[in-house]
């Protein structure tokens, strides 16, 4: 029997979005993580997946302690752009948040968070590109109640992209082409190229006051980019 390999089997996996933060020799950093899941309940584990090139990757390895903020569904796309398209070795991203020490030290941020836990890192496994760090929890704490901020509502309503180090990175497979007459539409997307974020007339930037039916080309000339704080300049019409 032949096998075959459709990636896109993969995208039907559902995922969440947080913040997975950790600190080492005084030095704290977060960064976005789509891939967090309970493996255990007593005691609670967790196991968290991060990309090798990460700074906070490097701090876990460093300090065995992180903790991770689960995100509230309204969370703006400049907080995620903050977190997973900006690197902590050019920024302090923390001091551009609010969040409290945890027992352990590590930086729980409360900005758009529907609560928070932290833990040591009690095992891991080596993952290719990415290492899988299993943790046990030694605090968490819910801040509010709302809906959880999944990646598909990132992805389907907010019109966000997954960085070139996440695990759910698509790269350059694009869907293929459909033939459909709303092709005809006279108000065009635009891709940024820094982050992916897609600019489209029929949602505009509601974040930034920017109405739906807006065209790029009537966009105000300082407006940058929701995710990444791009400039126009840096985006292309959308084939």
């Amino acid at each position: 029997m032949e096998t075959t390999m459709d990636r896109k089997a993969l995208y039907d996996i559902t995922y969440g979005l947080y913040v997975v933060t950790s600190i080492a020799d005084g030095k704290m950093n977060g960064q976005i993580a789509n891939t967090v899941f309970q493996i255990s309940s007593s005691p609670a584990k967790i196991a968290v997946s991060i990309n090798k090139e990460n700074l906070t990757h490097e701090y876990i390895l460093k300090s065995g302690i992180l903790a991770v903020s689960i995100l509230e569904q309204e969370t703006p796309l400049s907080f995620i752009g903050l977190f997973g398209f900006k690197s902590g070795r050019e920024i302090d991203k923390l001091c551009q948040c609010a969040y409290t020490p945890g027992v352990t030290g590590c930086p729980c941020v409360t900005d758009h968070a529907l609560s928070y836990m932290e833990g040591k890192v009690v095992a891991s496994a080596d993952g290719g590109t990415h290492t899988v760090f299993v943790v046990e929890l030694v605090a968490a704490a819910v801040l509010k109640k709302g809906a959880p901020l999944t990646y598909a509502y990132y992805q389907e309503v907010k019109n966000g992209k997954a960085p070139k180090t996440a695990p759910t990175y698509k790269g350059e497979t694009a869907e293929p082409a459909v033939e459909i007459k709303k092709q005809e539409r006279t108000m065009k997307k635009y891709e940024c190229g820094i982050c992916g974020y897609i600019y489209d007339p029929e949602i505009g930037d509601p974040e930034n006051s920017i109405p739906a039916g807006t065209a790029f080309d009537q966009l105000p000339d300082d407006w940058t980019c929701p995710v990444c704080g791009a400039g126009k300049s840096e985006f292309s019409e959308v084939a």
